[in-house]
């Protein structure tokens, strides 16, 4: 079998065996009656171990040898190349623990296989580790469900025969190949990997040097804290060439190196050392290789069986992405929600654009925004272009209504605001039905692009060229040309258009992403969602089986 057979989606349902044992058959030719016994025993008994080790895949363990006749699939040198990959799995951010990491390191000496008893000792430690780390790799260690309430990405399981697939996968000619091809097979993934590695290293070198508080630094000073600076930027290769890290002049290379710094860490690029830049300069590497970790996670969840056509919204990093023929082929940036208007994670398809849209105010925002500031200021109403609308779609006069007695509880309209310049929409808004009522569109508050930190919606996603995009998803519909965009436009018509086909649109969410060139781009962990997931992923295993596994794991 080749690896490139070994990839196929359903490889990750491994563990996904559903239904019932039938009945232990007789030990076939080959097969050994040590190991069908230890099979009998794991598939039975209550939480079972083998050599201290918790046995997960219970259900896949007894299918698998029955149909096996209870021979072995473990020779010595297999046992070592699974032992490789799993020392390997620290390069994807995972935890070599979890794959019984020291009981196949024993498996590697002569007197672990001296016995019919550990001969089959071996054959369950390593089928149980095999199937954990396929797992691990596919989907992740977690499930997403567990820390993302909004999630709704499937983690289902499509195999016709799971048994013999892994059973296929045990037997494959390169067992490293089609392991490591069960992983996300992307650029993304593999830079963030190599960015995990660059940080390792950082850290067994002793991290990096602190900078001390104090007043802003600009360039041009002489200060005792510039050597420290400097120290700092060489260790990540923000600043490179014959620097000495004892002067202390804040010179054109120095405030060149820390505007990569900046640029890195999604701060304002202003070559001046400050509270902000201080304190991203003094985040420890350990919390620096956990963001990695992390993204490389929430890539697993995400990135499988996805089509070539999508649009990723990536939330902290404050981009979004379209990608073609599964390449990228147009970026841009965005605001999204506020800490306590957290746009969600989840996914949708984008089915129709509406140019020239009305926004009709959200009860949240009328609550809490819109009708305090018309009760403060009467003509806040005309000067947004907003109109009052009632329940049968009939426009209500403002003058007519006693706004200093109304109850956000009680208000028994709706207020619209109409195509125009201040449109909170913009001039174009794309949909994709969810029941968040977050979309992409266009916004009036251009100004806020130019900030680093850009949580500035209520939700949504604002896009900074939102024409650009238009114009991008109607690019296989001939009748939609550039020119009949800016004609509609500038008419102030509401017009829906739809997509020629539905496109998937992911919004995600990672802290972390490095690229071609090896550059490490981190982001501030604007919802602070990190940590949860760092520590759950830092525990021992536990089953997290995906959609249709049934019982095939058992939680340790």
């Amino acid at each position: 079998m080749t690896a490139a057979a070994a990839t196929r989606p359903f490889l990750a349902c491994a563990l996904a065996i559903a239904g019932t044992l039938a009945a232990p058959r007789a030990v076939a030719t080959g097969g050994s009656e040590e190991l069908q016994s230890l099979v009998e025993q794991v598939v039975t008994v209550p939480n079972p171990e083998v050599d201290g080790a918790p046995i997960a895949a219970t259900v896949l363990i007894g299918e698998l040898y029955q149909r096996r006749g209870f021979a072995p699939a473990w020779s010595p040198e297999r046992v070592r190349a699974l032992h490789q990959l799993v020392l390997n799995s620290s390069g994807h951010g995972l935890n070599p623990a979890d794959y019984h990491l020291g009981q196949l390191a024993e498996r590697l000496q002569a007197a672990a296989a001296d016995s019919a008893r550990g001969r089959a000792d071996t054959e369950i430690l390593c089928t149980d580790a095999l199937a954990r780390l396929v797992v691990n790799l596919r989907f992740g260690k977690l499930d997403p469900a567990d820390l993302e309430p909004s999630w709704n990405f499937s983690r289902a399981i499509a195999a016709e025969d799971p048994v013999q697939v892994f059973n296929e996968l045990l037997e494959a000619e390169d067992l490293h190949g089609a392991v490591e091809g069960l992983a996300p097979q992307l650029d993304f993934y593999r830079w963030l990997q190599g960015a995990l590695a660059g940080y390792r290293t950082i850290l067994a070198g002793g991290g990096w040097p602190g900078v001390a508080a104090g007043p802003t630094l600009e360039p041009g000073d002489d200060d005792p804290r510039v050597a420290a600076l400097r120290a700092r930027l060489l260790v990540t290769g923000d600043l490179s060439g014959p620097g000495a890290p004892e002067g202390t002049l804040f010179d054109d290379e120095l405030r060149a190196g820390l505007l990569r710094f900046q640029r890195r860490h999604g701060l304002d690029a202003d070559g001046r050392v400050g509270p902000k830049t201080i304190a991203e300069l003094n985040v420890p590497v350990e919390a620096r290789i956990g963001q990695i970790r992390a993204s490389l996670e929430r890539v697993r969840w995400v990135f499988r069986d996805i089509g070539d056509d999508f649009i990723l919204v990536d939330i902290a990093g404050y981009h979004a992405y379209l990608f073609r023929r599964g390449r990228l082929a147009w970026s841009t940036r965005i605001q999204v929600g506020k800490p306590y208007h957290e746009t969600p994670v989840f996914k949708a398809e984008m089915r129709y654009l509406v140019l020239n849209p009305t926004w009709t105010v959200p009860p949240g925002i009328l609550r809490k925004e819109t009708l305090p500031a018309i009760r403060k200021d009467p003509g806040y109403l005309q000067a947004n272009g907003m109109t009052v609308i009632a329940g049968d779609g009939t426009e209500i006069d403002p003058s007519a209504i006693d706004w200093t007695t109304v109850g956000s509880g009680s208000f028994p309209y709706m207020i619209r605001q109409e195509p125009g310049p201040k449109n909170a929409l913009g001039q174009v808004k794309f949909m994709f039905p969810n029941e968040h009522m977050v979309y992409l569109h266009d916004t009036p508050s251009k100004g806020i692009f130019d900030r680093a930190e850009r949580a500035s919606s209520h939700g949504c996603i604002r896009v900074e060229n939102p024409i650009t995009l238009a114009e991008l998803l109607l690019e296989d519909d001939p009748t939609w040309t550039r020119a009949r965009l800016d004609t509609v436009l500038a008419d102030g018509t509401t017009t829906t258009v739809n997509l020629p086909r539905p496109l998937t649109v992911m919004l995600l969410y990672w802290t972390a992403e490095a690229d071609a060139e090896g550059t490490v781009h981190f982001r501030r962990d604007l919802y602070g969602r990190d940590a949860r997931l760092l520590e759950h992923l830092d525990e021992p295993f536990r089953a997290s089986p995906p959609q249709g596994a049934g019982e095939a794991l058992r939680r340790p």
